[in-house]
């Protein structure tokens, strides 16, 4: 459940967490994610793109010594909640990590009842995009409804006029539907909600098959993503009902996991490994040599979140504690090279930011991989920041 002592340490032989300088103690991040169940590899990834930042920067951000202590919530609400009200009893003021929306808002609210920051590299709920935005909540990826609206205007696009729309009855899933929504000019025929941990969708497909929809948007991240994908494909429906989503429902690692499954699939994505500028290639060869494979969508984001934060660091020498307007106003100016290019945050301090909508095809090897087929969106932002009152 816990990445123990033991863990850390053997990260910390292999050069992986940062050391601590003599002459400033390190600060302490406290790193939140999703390491056990089918989902672990995203939060495997996270922290690897984030530790990878830690070592550019010879275990320094910003010039600043930082100590990780990473914990697994096991996609648990509950267990988050434990492992940060031991972190906010330890003195810990920055945290980062959490993959899932349903884990984050039970662990935001004691982060920044005591002070603390929260700067997300994933997860982001509506509910601290709007009414509830908080001066000490950031995010560098997304509010959830952005991914989804854009794929919606991706489907307006491809002229889809009817659609089924299903997603795990969780946070992020109501707002991805809602985002679609928000954007499709169709005709949505059903609303189908899943369980966060279902396996089998025999009974949804069927229900897909009777509808006879042009298209499907789903949410389904991780395993669940995985398993529907295989079973869509042998049941069928692909050659009839092409499959329009988010690239969190099709990731790099689902794509080599379903094989074939993943042909033909419209994404919608705010990152893509082929992004033509120096600092998104510079992280694609150096994660690929440190790791042996190609990064996720979830490492591109943690690394920019690391280095957000590295820039908020630098500008107040480390001390947030004792001095968080400052770090909040650095945060605030997003003073850093985005592998996404440009890169500014909105009022609600969540991201302003291009889409893009990628194709799932064959390359010249044969095998597959995302073409990108043009911008869906540029300067997008989430649908609640009016309603933020900072």
């Amino acid at each position: 459940m816990k990445l123990k002592i033991l863990a850390a340490a053997a990260l910390f032989a292999a050069g992986m967490l940062p050391f601590a300088s003599q002459a400033q103690a390190p600060l302490t991040i406290g790193f939140i994610t999703t390491l056990s169940t089918p989902a672990g590899y995203i939060g495997e990834d996270e922290r690897a793109a984030f530790l990878l930042a830690v070592k550019e920067g010879g275990g320094k951000l910003g010039g600043v010594p930082v100590k990780l202590v990473i914990e697994d919530d096991g996609l648990k609400p509950a267990t988050g909640k434990q492992i940060v009200d031991k972190m906010v009893q330890d003195g810990i003021k920055l945290y980062t990590g959490i993959n899932f929306s349903n884990v984050l808002t039970a662990v935001a609210p004691t982060v920044l009842a005591a002070g603390g920051f929260y700067v997300g590299l994933n997860a982001g709920p509506s509910a601290y995009a709007g009414k509830s935005c908080h001066p000490n909540y950031f995010t560098a990826a997304f509010q959830n409804n952005s991914f989804s609206d854009t794929a919606g205007m991706a489907t307006n696009e491809l002229g889809y006029k009817k659609v089924e729309i299903l997603a795990p009855n969780y946070q992020a899933s109501r707002d991805a539907l809602a985002g679609f929504k928000h954007a499709y000019k169709g005709q949505v025929l059903d609303e189908i909600y899943t369980k966060l941990d279902q396996s089998d969708f025999s009974v949804e497909l069927a229900r897909i098959r009777s509808l006879k929809p042009d298209a499907i948007f789903q949410f389904h991240p991780g395993g669940a993503g995985i398993n529907l994908a295989k079973q869509y494909a042998n049941s069928g429906l692909t050659a009839s009902v092409p499959m329009v989503t988010s690239i969190y429902s099709m990731d790099r690692r689902m794509l080599a996991a379903v094989g074939d499954a993943g042909k033909g699939y419209y994404l919608s994505a705010l990152w893509s490994a082929d992004l033509k500028n120096a600092e998104n290639k510079h992280f694609v060869d150096t994660f690929q040599k440190a790791y042996g494979r190609l990064p996720t969508d979830y490492a591109a984001q943690s690394y920019d979140t690391a280095n957000l934060i590295a820039s908020a660091l630098k500008a107040v020498g480390g001390d947030v504690a004792g001095n968080p307007d400052a770090f909040r106003d650095a945060l605030r100016k997003a003073d850093f090279k985005s592998l996404r290019g440009k890169f500014k945050f909105a009022k609600n301090q969540h991201p302003i930011q291009d889409y893009y909508l990628l194709h799932v095809e064959a390359g010249a090897d044969e095998k597959l991989t995302y073409k990108t087929v043009k911008t869906i969106a540029k300067d997008h932002t989430d649908m609640y920041g009016s309603e933020c009152k900072m």
